[in-house]
């Protein structure tokens, strides 16, 4: 991908972390005030509130943390402690300076995560298993990092939902999870005319 305005239709075509790190270098100082909010960006809030009515505890590991939006949200709630995981440095100083993470760090989420495993009680993400970014392979690392009977709340983009494996990915996974429960949501509150349609999945579930 050649260089090309920060816009969420540059987000969705890419196609390798070297895209990922260029496109949000250039977007994390303005992805607050250009994107989530004139485009009324409500899956962050779906996911933590998913998560707390679920009855999630800290501490918690966003994945593909961003700017913070999901920890916004979950620190409303009263979750905490929450670490947040992002394979752009540039989104999470950003993150790193609204104060809401107890840690951030710089990983990409296809390789092993410089975590412990059984770290955490809760895992959150919004907007990270969408087009052009990562895949249902990610999953076993997450369940690596989570301990036994961690609750996790994850959107997932309806259009990729079947074609890019997350349904038979969960399948698969069915011996190490329990309590699944998927619901469609729209992503956008006030979106423009080319994603008014856009629509994700919450899927919520706990590791065995």
């Amino acid at each position: 991908m050649t260089d090309r305005k920060p816009d969420l239709d540059a987000a969705l075509t890419l196609t390798s972390p070297g895209d990922s790190l260029r496109l949000y270098r250039d977007w994390a100082a303005t992805y607050d005030t250009s994107f989530a909010e004139p485009m009324g960006y409500r899956l962050p809030a779906l996911v933590a509130a998913a998560f707390a009515a679920a009855g999630g505890t800290g501490p918690v590991v966003d994945v593909g943390a961003g700017t913070g939006l999901v920890a916004e949200c979950l620190a409303r709630t009263g979750i905490s402690p929450v670490d947040g995981v992002d394979i752009s440095p540039d989104m999470l100083a950003v993150a790193a300076a609204k104060g809401l993470y107890r840690q951030t760090i710089v990983a990409d989420l296809c390789q092993v995560l410089p975590v412990p495993a059984a770290s955490y009680c809760g895992i959150t993400s919004s907007g990270t298993f969408t087009h052009g970014h990562v895949g249902p392979q990610v999953f076993d690392e997450l369940l690596r990092v989570a301990a036994s009977g961690a609750l996790f709340a994850l959107s997932i983009n309806h259009g990729v939902y079947q074609s890019h494996g997350f349904a038979a990915k969960l399948g698969e996974l069915a011996p190490e999870i329990t309590g699944l429960q998927i619901d469609e949501v729209p992503i956008y509150a006030t979106p423009d005319e080319t994603h008014q349609n856009q629509r994700a999945l919450i899927v919520i579930f706990r590791k065995r």
